[in-house]
């Protein structure tokens, strides 16, 4: 017995060595993926509140431009877009736009813009869009969608547009911020 002891004695300690080696491991996973050894967590941030805040630091260098809906006004910034500076050049401008399927208001441009058409999948409530080339589209809802467009900006803060912009037809005015 003590022979048969002896014989596996090396893989014992090479079984005990494997054990120790994985439950080093698990513990430096725990010490770099949730915390330190005092079980204390991480002071980094998330990656999204450093975009967040990337973001917001280049808000004040963003180009604004303003919406307004009978009283109502609405601050946008734009997208860093030659299809949105192009728009803003055509700024100041009034448009009666009709609605369309109770999430849009929409109208065609006097002047064609350069088109760069992605699919956002995604659309949300605030988003100034272009459809083709020349239709100019204001979602007031937020929806999944299949269709391509040129993105030109995005209200700042959409509380209260739909209501503001109401049923049917809506006069809407653009004009730099």
């Amino acid at each position: 017995m003590t022979q048969h002891h002896c014989l596996h004695a090396p893989m014992a300690r090479a079984h005990r060595s494997s054990q120790m080696r994985a439950a080093g491991v698990a513990a430096a996973l725990l010490v770099f993926g949730s915390g330190n050894a005092a079980g204390q967590a991480r002071p980094t941030a998330p990656l999204a509140s450093q975009a967040d805040a990337a973001r917001a630091s280049d808000t004040s260098k963003a180009i604004r431009m303003q919406l307004s809906v009978g009283n109502r006004r609405f601050t946008l910034t734009v997208a860093d877009t030659d299809a949105a500076r192009a728009f803003v050049s055509q700024l100041p401008l009034t448009l009666d736009m009709p609605d369309l399927n109770s999430n849009e208001k929409h109208a065609k441009l006097p002047k064609a813009l350069p088109a760069n058409a992605i699919r956002p999948g995604t659309i949300s409530n605030g988003d100034l869009m272009l459809y083709g080339s020349d239709t100019l589209v204001l979602f007031y809802l937020g929806f999944e969608s299949a269709y391509s467009y040129t993105r030109l900006g995005r209200v700042d803060d959409p509380s209260g547009l739909a209501q503001a912009l109401g049923q049917g037809t809506a006069r809407i005015t653009f004009s730099r911020w």
